[in-house]
C-alpha cells in the first residue's frame, strides 16, 4: 500500500515512521514496548515492529527483551542521533504541535513555548523536559485553549500547560514573578501568520 510522506519531512518514508522516531528520540531516556509504539504511531503491532527492525538494523535504536516484552530505546550513540533528533524536534516536536493546534484560538496577541523546550530549542543542554509551558499574550477563550492544550497532549504524550497573561501583564509585568522569570530566559514565539516558523 502507498503511504504519504509527512509533508514537513518528506525524507521519512510514512507518518507512522515520523511518530515512531519522534517518540524515541524526543525521549531518549525511555523504553517503550512495542505495542506503546504502535499506538503512539497510530499502527498495528506488526507494522510497528517491522519499523523498529528497520530502525534497529540501521543504529538508530536499541531493544531488548524482558519476558516476552521487546522494549525499544534509542541509540543515542548513533552518528544519525543527533542530527535525525534534531530534524524530528523541529517537524513533529512541541513547535510544530503548539502551532496546529493553537493556530485557530482567537484572541492571541502573542504565542510562546517557554520553560525547558524553549531552552533546548534555543541550545542549552539539559535532560529532557516532561512537559511543555505554552504562554499566551491576549484574551482568548480559556476552554478553547484549554482544549488546544489537551489535543496538543495527545499528540505529544506529555503534559502542555498553558498560561495566560493580558497584554498589559506582558508589556509592564511589575511585580509579577513569573512574568519576570519568563521573560529573563529562552522564549520561542511562534509565529502564527508564517506557517509555524518560529521567530
Amino acid at each position: 500500500m502507498k503511504v504519504n510522506a509527512p509533508p514537513l519531512l518528506p525524507i521519512l518514508r510514512s507518518g507512522v515512521q515520523a511518530r515512531l522516531l519522534t517518540a524515541l528520540l524526543l525521549d531518549p531516556e525511555r523504553e517503550f514496548s512495542v505495542s506503546d509504539l504502535a499506538d503512539i504511531s497510530e499502527t498495528s503491532v506488526p507494522t510497528a515492529v517491522r519499523e523498529v527492525d528497520r530502525a534497529e538494523q540501521a543504529g538508530i535504536v536499541r531493544s531488548r527483551n524482558v519476558g516476552r516484552t521487546r522494549l525499544v530505546t534509542a541509540n543515542t550513540r548513533s552518528f544519525a542521533y543527533e542530527p535525525l533528533r534534531e530534524l524530528l524536534l523541529r517537524a513533529f516536536g512541541p513547535l510544530s504541535v503548539v502551532t496546529d493546534e493553537f493556530a485557530n484560538l482567537d484572541g492571541v496577541d502573542k504565542l510562546l513555548i517557554f520553560g525547558s523546550w524553549a531552552a533546548r530549542y534555543t541550545g542549552d543542554s539539559g535532560h529532557e523536559p516532561r512537559d511543555v509551558d505554552v504562554l499566551i499574550v491576549g484574551a482568548p477563550d480559556r476552554g478553547a485553549a484549554y482544549d488546544a492544550a489537551e489535543r496538543a497532549e495527545r499528540q505529544l504524550h506529555r503534559p502542555v500547560q498553558v498560561t495566560i497573561r493580558t497584554a498589559a501583564q506582558w508589556e509592564n509585568p511589575g511585580s509579577d514573578s513569573f512574568l519576570l522569570e519568563v521573560q529573563r530566559r529562552p522564549l520561542v514565539e511562534i509565529d502564527r501568520d508564517a506557517d509555524g516558523e518560529a521567530s
